[in-house]
């Protein structure tokens, strides 16, 4: 899969170089690029292949069934509440490839991304007053949908092979069955790139059944490999006798984030909840249209084919960025998939994002971190951007 499709490296993005792309930091230097942004470079979007393929996927669902994907459901099949069953069942064959293991329609749902899917899981299996448990460091955007709900946040450490199961334990007894939620980046964690080992996918499992707590795995970088992954997603870990585990999944990193369709995988009784709040309940599905859009896309082998290519790019933009941080005298962290490396700073010199609120207590403990996009900008630019960290030595 991971292998780039013969000739896509031969094709050049075809826009001007935009010298412009400097840190979202007011007084950025001359030759400080944007490590910040955690987006796709253009080049990704704009490619010939990529257009046709969506063109012929949109085109192929507008005229094919239209009544459907624009409407809330059919007189046989209901209200698509969970989503689209075209998308579904395209969706689920592709994963089933994918993991090499059986993905039923029954267990997904279509959200518009993978924030939408936190948000939902977050919403419907815990209430205000809860406590919710990261990783430390993590996904700072979480803490905020967590405190925008009501919830207790602590964290633990993250450590070599992911979360720190002692210290969650540890946590968890002294809260006394007041976690309700346990929020992880399991895979090509952002920032710090670590995947969680499968020890302790098994480990964690068995802890939310036994603390009755329900885990969020964040995996929007769970296809995004740079070599043929170990592990598949934290849902399969889970016991349908006792259900715990939503894996929230997005194609924001796969295909763009404009896309706004992502998806939660989990039993179907963790799901059946979800499409009971207020402004789903009301006004439906939310991508039916958008998703549908993308089902030839998904069966066709567009998408795996964009994935390959994707990924390539990728991985040798983060090769890139290591190499030059290493000749810089830096230590990073050298992910197997995603958007980031994580790095410790040297004399203070930074760029990027800091580590800062990525944690809570204090919220500057990793202040002297930088998280790295290595997807956002060129070649050029990723080189420049570690020339402005060896500069400042002079």
């Amino acid at each position: 899969m991971l292998r780039l499709i013969r000739g896509y490296r031969r094709i050049r993005p075809q826009f001007p170089v935009c010298r412009s792309l400097v840190s979202n930091a007011p007084d950025a230097g001359a030759g400080q690029q944007d490590f910040i942004k955690g987006w796709p470079n253009p080049g990704l979007l704009q490619r010939p292949e990529l257009q046709e393929a969506l063109t012929h996927s949109f085109t192929k669902a507008i005229m094919e069934d239209p009544a459907s994907m624009l409407n809330y459901g059919t007189s046989d099949k209901g209200a698509f509440m969970l989503g689209h069953p075209t998308f579904l069942s395209s969706l689920a064959e592709y994963l089933t490839s994918e993991y090499g293991r059986s993905v039923d329609a029954s267990t997904l749902m279509a959200t518009g991304g993978g924030s939408m899917g936190t948000d939902l899981c977050c919403r419907v299996h815990a209430a205000a007053g809860d406590y919710v448990i990261c990783e430390a460091p993590t996904y700072y955007l979480a803490h905020q949908m967590f405190r925008e709900r009501g919830l207790n946040l602590r964290e633990v450490d993250i450590q070599s092979d992911g979360m720190d199961l002692d210290a969650l334990e540890k946590s968890v007894v002294e809260l006394d069955g007041k976690v309700k939620l346990v929020y992880t980046v399991p895979v090509h964690h952002n920032p710090t790139g670590i995947t969680m080992s499968q020890l302790k996918r098994e480990r964690l499992a068995a802890m939310a059944r036994k603390y009755n707590f329900y885990i969020i795995a964040d995996e929007a970088y769970q296809l995004v490999n740079f070599k043929p992954s170990s592990v598949i997603p934290l849902c399969f870990e889970d016991d349908a006798s006792d259900p715990r585990i939503l894996s929230v999944g997005t194609f924001s990193k796969m295909i763009g984030p404009g896309v706004k369709v992502g998806w939660i995988q989990a039993h179907p009784s963790l799901l059946a909840p979800l499409p009971g709040i207020g402004f789903i309940n009301s006004g439906n599905n939310p991508v039916i249209f958008n998703s549908v859009a993308l089902a030839h896309f998904i069966r066709s082998g567009g998408l795996k084919n964009h994935l390959d290519f994707v990924s390539g790019e990728l991985s040798r933009k983060c090769a890139l960025l290591c190499s030059e941080l290493r000749s810089a005298g830096l230590e990073p962290f050298e992910p197997a998939g995603g958007y980031f490396v994580w790095c410790p700073s040297k004399d203070g010199k930074m760029t990027g994002r800091n580590g800062t609120d990525m944690c809570l207590d204090p919220p500057d403990r990793f202040k002297a971190h930088m998280r790295l996009c290595f997807a956002w900008l060129t070649d050029e630019q990723i080189i420049e951007g570690v020339r402005y960290l060896k500069e400042m030595e002079n």
